[in-house]
């Protein structure tokens, strides 16, 4: 009797086990995800599922199975339990909720905030979000000597930026890096300048900055200002198309009116500027709607020139818009008024505003 009892019993542990092995071994693709999303979400590499899956591009499809190696699998219970313990540590801090269908783009935009202060203030290394994690959406408070410093301290970097400021004795730095939804206009006020001196001190000929660019933000001749030159490029991947051809073209369309389902410079709709303007670029790709381009990229942190800029919600429920990342925290699109560049402080575009994608 004992022995069968115990039968019973292994045979239980082992039929759990292979359970939860058969289950952590594939996932099922839901809207929106991408393989390099499915690689973060499972402690993999994007080249290690298109091995295991056999697949010749990065094109997968809602409800495709894929395979997953159990051995590199993280659980979703683990990071979120390690995220939420980083929650602990912020007093006096306002705090959101995931929900199904957010990103870290859209709350930050919800809260007034900049995505690397979101990432920074929870210690995230990654955009990738579950249901029920719990951020800090405002400044978490600290001893009132960090509290003066942080304020210059944060974003403004000196030459040898790779590692965490410290607070110093200094009142204000003289070198500035742009963060995303920066402008001139922004950043003159926050030191206060004027435009015209940042535009003089960095030799800028118009108002347009890019993300990761390094700025002047006083006029001083001190060694450590002559030693530090802004950086007027662009900090990216390299990217299949050309950059600069993709924004000229696009903006010498402005004006041109809404066709639905347009895809001509007779007239465009969204999905047919972006698919006239990245083939002209040199981009070879197929004519797909706002869900199959955002099925076809994935997720970056700081936006770049040229990259895509999803919304959600506009005239229908889900991805519903999209437009091309012009610099100076704005995009350009085929609007229902044709296109137009437009900020993304613009109180409608900010409400709907999903993210910031990159072709694969």
């Amino acid at each position: 009797m004992k022995k069968t009892l115990l039968s019973i019993t292994a045979t239980a542990v082992i039929a759990s086990s292979y359970g939860m092995t058969v289950e952590a071994a594939t996932h099922k693709v839901q809207k929106g995800d991408s393989l390099w999303s499915v690689a973060q979400k499972y402690n993999t590499s994007v080249s290690s599922l298109k091995s295991l899956n056999k697949l010749n591009n990065n094109i997968i499809f809602p409800n495709q199975v894929l395979k997953i190696d159990g051995s590199t699998t993280q659980s979703k219970e683990e990071k979120s339990t390690k995220t939420k313990e980083s929650k602990e540590s912020a007093k006096s801090a306002s705090t959101y909720t995931v929900k199904a269908g957010d990103s870290l783009s859209k709350i930050a935009a919800q809260h007034n905030i900049s995505l690397s202060e979101l990432m920074n203030w929870n210690n995230l290394s990654t955009t990738l979000i579950y249901p029920g994690d719990v951020f800090v959406v405002s400044k978490p408070s600290s001893n009132s000597n960090s509290e003066s410093n942080s304020s210059t301290t944060n974003s403004v970097e000196s030459s040898n930026s790779d590692k965490k400021q410290e607070s110093t004795s200094s009142s204000k730095a003289s070198i500035y890096k742009v963060v995303s939804g920066d402008y001139l206009g922004k950043i003159a006020s926050k030191f206060g300048v004027s435009v015209k001196d940042l535009k003089s001190w960095n030799a800028l000929s118009s108002d347009l900055i890019y993300v990761g660019q390094k700025l002047k933000v006083s006029g001083g001749s001190s060694e450590a200002t002559k030693k530090e030159a802004p950086d007027t490029k662009v900090e990216s991947e390299t990217v299949d198309y050309n950059v600069t051809k993709l924004i000229d073209e696009a903006k010498s369309f402005i004006g041109t009116g809404y066709v639905w389902g347009g895809s001509s410079p007779s007239g465009f709709d969204c999905s047919g500027f972006i698919h006239y303007l990245y083939n002209k670029a040199g981009k070879s790709i197929a004519r797909y709607s706002t869900d199959g381009y955002y099925n076809r990229s994935y997720y970056v942190n700081k936006p770049q020139l040229g990259d895509l800029v999803f919304f959600e919600g506009t005239y229908r429920s889900g991805i519903s818009h999209i437009g091309i990342y012009v610099g100076n925290n704005s995009f350009i699109s085929a609007e229902s008024s044709g296109v137009k560049v437009t900020s993304l402080d613009n109180p409608y575009w900010k409400q709907h505003f999903d993210g910031f994608k990159r072709f694969y």
